[in-house]
C-alpha cells in the first residue's frame, strides 16, 4: 500500500467485479488508504492500482478471514452478491447472500467499522419484486441487523463495457439477426 496516502482506511469487497474494480481507483484518487478482500488474489493481476492497495485473501462466509481485513477500517464497501442460482435451488443464492451479509455485518460490528456502504437494487419494498431484487433488499436489511450504520445505494441494471449485463447484450447483438425489445 502506498505510504503517500494518509486518509482513512477503507475496505472494498468485490474489487474483482465491475463496480468494485472501478471504485478502488476513485478511492485512491480521493486519498483513501484502500484494502481489498478477495477470494483469489490472482484475479487482481493486471489492475493498475494493485501496488497501491493492501490485499487480504478471504471469504465473506469465513469470519476469521474478515476480521484482519476490517481491523481499523473507517468504512467497508459491500459490493458483492450472488449472480446465479446455486445447485439448481432457486432460493440458494438468496440464502447465500443473507448468510454472507450477516457474517460481514457481525464482523464489521466486532471490528468497530464506522459504516458499511452497500450497493443494492432498485424496487419498492412493498412491491411484488423478482427474487433477485427481493434478495438485494433483504441483503441490505441483513447488513443493518449488525447495528453498524449502513448507507445503501440502489441501482438498476449496471451497464458498461465489461459488466456482465453489457457483455450479455453484446453477445446477443453479435449473434442474433434481430432482437425484439420492449
Amino acid at each position: 500500500m502506498s505510504d503517500q496516502l494518509v486518509g482513512p482506511v477503507v475496505l472494498v469487497t468485490g474489487a474483482t467485479g465491475y463496480v468494485g474494480g472501478r471504485l478502488v481507483p476513485r478511492l485512491l484518487e480521493a486519498g483513501y488508504r484502500v484494502r481489498v478482500l478477495v477470494r483469489d488474489p490472482s484475479r487482481l493481476q493486471g489492475r493498475p492500482w494493485i501496488d497501491q492497495v493492501a490485499v487480504f485473501q478471504g471469504d465473506v462466509f469465513d469470519a476469521t478471514t474478515l476480521l484482519p481485513a476490517m481491523a481499523g477500517v473507517a468504512a467497508a464497501y459491500y459490493m458483492i452478491h450472488s449472480m446465479q442460482k446455486v445447485d439448481s435451488d432457486a432460493d440458494a443464492f438468496h440464502q447465500r447472500d443473507l448468510r454472507a451479509a450477516r457474517t460481514f455485518g457481525q464482523v464489521a460490528a466486532a471490528a468497530q467499522v464506522g459504516r458499511i456502504i452497500y450497493l443494492g437494487g432498485l424496487g419498492d419494498p412493498e412491491a411484488d419484486l423478482s427474487r433477485h431484487l427481493r434478495s438485494r433488499q433483504e441483503t441490505g436489511d441483513a447488513l443493518r441487523e449488525s447495528g453498524v450504520p449502513v448507507t445503501e445505494f440502489r441501482a438498476a441494471i449496471v451497464v458498461g463495457s465489461g459488466s456482465a449485463s453489457f457483455e450479455m447484450i453484446r453477445t446477443l447483438t453479435e449473434r442474433l439477426p434481430a432482437m425484439i425489445c420492449p
